[in-house]
């Protein structure tokens, strides 16, 4: 087998390994779901008038909230999700089994790729769950097109694949899990203090910078955009230089981390 054949193997060997990881033992998955949803909810049927009234008139109630709220939501979904592939990176590499990864001949990266490969796939899956959550109690794209979903869909997927190369940096760098999960905790914070639940307008001045320059409004906006028709402008290419830009910068920040020598 070529080189790039034997990397592919060793990559889908490390990727099921992952998820059968996650199917054993799903409960941080679930933990981490919650989250999401528990705001959804609170948001939705406690705050949801009062919300929808403070930004649009309150001519539109609940619905007009849930509509305005899901594509946060899922975004806090994504940074949630992460986290847990930083708290399964650091597990690996502090009781042994990458040490052990390493006098094997296996694809040095495959060890990596699996984990972003199924961390991906997890986030896209809980996406959906979400997703079928905020359908359940009235969310409606009515407006969108095959394209637009195609494009919400690509637009959810570069950012899990961006935020789960940071999140493998962060289990790297970590001494223990409980570290790992701790330093992780921004990629959930970082979309509470966006645009995920009120609009940057409507914010103090003093605070809107921190909503406006940061990746999650503008990847936030654009999903909005997409789903719901709103305006998007600017807001589809930074989000898109924003998740590159991050993704490079995990990447080789994680093989930096991973190739150093043991000490």
């Amino acid at each position: 087998m070529s080189s790039p054949s034997l990397a592919a193997r060793d990559a889908s060997t490390m990727l099921r390994r992952n998820l059968l990881h996650a199917r054993r033992y799903p409960s941080l998955t679930l933990n981490l779901l919650l989250t999401p949803v528990m705001l959804l909810l609170l948001f939705v049927y406690v705050f949801g008038d009062v919300m929808s009234a403070g930004i649009t008139g309150g001519g539109a109630g609940r619905s007009g909230y849930l509509a305005y709220l899901v594509p946060g939501i899922l975004m806090l979904t994504i940074g949630g999700t992460t986290i847990g592939s930083a708290v399964s990176v650091s597990t690996d590499m502090n009781e042994g089994i990458v040490a052990r990864f390493r006098t094997m001949a296996i694809h040095r990266g495959s060890v990596l790729i699996g984990h972003v490969a199924g961390s991906v796939l997890q986030c896209v899956l809980s996406v959906v769950l979400v997703g079928a959550v905020a359908v359940a109690i009235g969310f409606r794209s009515v407006d969108a097109t095959a394209l637009d979903w195609l494009l919400a869909v690509g637009l959810l997927t570069l950012v899990s694949l961006a935020l789960t190369w940071i999140a493998v940096g962060m289990g790297l760098s970590s001494p223990n899990a409980e570290a790992a999960s701790n330093n992780a905790l921004p990629l959930m914070i970082l979309p509470l203090l966006s645009s995920a639940f009120v609009p940057v307008d409507a914010m103090p001045g003093w605070f809107r910078p921190i909503a406006e320059y940061q990746p999650f409004t503008p990847a936030i906006e654009t999903l909005r955009g997409l789903l719901l028709g709103t305006e998007i402008g600017d807001n589809a290419w930074l989000a898109v230089v924003w998740c590159l830009a991050l993704a490079l910068l995990g990447y080789f920040w994680s093989r930096s981390l991973f190739d150093r020598e043991p000490k």
